[in-house]
């Protein structure tokens, strides 16, 4: 097995392709290794430096420290991957969801979480992150950024020329989008 690693705009996060399915439960961000009972997620989890890991469709992206070089652990990182698919697990995240009640979105909400699914998220994971709507409130969208997006010297960029400009043109209605 091969697991290739992409750069991230985000010099803390690095993305690893393992080539095989990751997570079928959508996105999922984990900084605690206490809340995952996966093995791989652990024993990242556990290395000094790391920070959190972020686990897309196909890939995994994974945050460290700013103190913490690449060198000392991207081939410790591509291990865990291999050895855990080696041993013949299929997936890392499989469908772990609890239902929740229902929301009710109002018409810009849902034009918002359109836009979002349909026009950014899938540039955002092209770099290793995510974008997840919270909520609006008079004019103003606030959105989650997750994975290597998370911290990102350019993040803020991104959101106000990028995510802002484009929801703007979609819905006049929108004034502003921030992140928490």
């Amino acid at each position: 097995m091969f697991v290739q690693t992409q750069n991230t705009p985000n010099p803390n996060s690095l993305k690893f392709i393992p080539g095989k399915k990751v997570s079928n439960d959508g996105p999922v961000e984990i900084t605690d290794k206490s809340k995952s009972k996966n093995e791989l997620v652990k024993n990242i989890l556990s290395m000094n430096g790391v920070t959190g890991i972020f686990l897309g469709e196909d890939f995994l992206s994974v945050n460290k420290d700013e103190k913490t070089e690449w060198n000392d652990l991207k081939h410790i990182i591509i291990s865990f991957i291999n050895d855990y698919y080696s041993n013949g697990n299929k997936i890392v995240i499989e469908n772990n969801k609890t239902s929740s009640s229902k929301i009710e979105l109002s018409e810009i909400e849902k034009k918002i979480i359109k836009i979002l699914e349909t026009k950014i998220r899938p540039a955002v994971a092209r770099d290793g992150g995510d974008i997840r709507f919270k909520e609006y409130n008079n004019g103003i969208v606030t959105v989650q950024l997750q994975g290597s997006c998370s911290g990102c010297p350019s993040s803020t960029m991104t959101l106000k020329q990028g995510v802002q400009n484009l929801l703007c043109h979609y819905i006049p209605e929108i004034k502003e989008v921030i992140a928490i």
